[in-house]
């Protein structure tokens, strides 16, 4: 019971580390932000550039190496080979349009936080530094010492 009951304070002080918990944060934000920027691929961006190349998607471009066989009746008898490059070039496009994205996202995040911290900054006095008299007294004794 006592290795039990030691582990379980373990667990808790893992569980309650402040990184921990702003893992957890982040990894429902992200969740959510994964929601909004799917939305803006599928939504919005993937339209626009199905207009310009002619289909909303890549995904039914295809290389067919060997047909479907095909019976009487119309039934597939054997799968089409065909290397599906089209799916490849959907999720390089979507990569790219996720990173940039990310990329914007962070960059404001970064812009905010630093004039936050400006401000911060200002508003905090400056620490109080030696005096030149002070300074010279410090040179003054490390030369001393050196002569001596």
């Amino acid at each position: 019971m006592g290795k039990l009951h030691d582990t379980m304070e373990e667990f808790k002080k893992f569980i309650f580390r402040g990184n921990v918990i702003d893992m957890a944060v982040g990894v429902v934000v992200g969740g959510a932000f994964s929601t909004i920027v799917n939305s803006l691929v599928n939504d919005i961006i993937m339209p626009i550039v199905g207009a310009i190349a002619g289909s909303t998607t890549f995904t039914n471009y295809k290389l067919v190496i060997h047909p479907a066989v095909l019976d009487e009746s119309g039934a597939v008898v054997t799968e089409e080979a065909a290397v599906l490059y089209g799916s490849f070039i959907q999720s390089i496009v979507n990569f790219l349009i996720i990173a940039a994205c990310v990329f914007f996202a962070i960059k404001v995040i970064n812009t905010i936080t630093e004039q936050f911290k400006a401000k911060e900054e200002e508003a905090a006095p400056a620490p109080a530094g030696p005096t030149s008299e002070e300074l010279l007294a410090e040179i003054r004794d490390l030369l001393k010492e050196k002569n001596s």
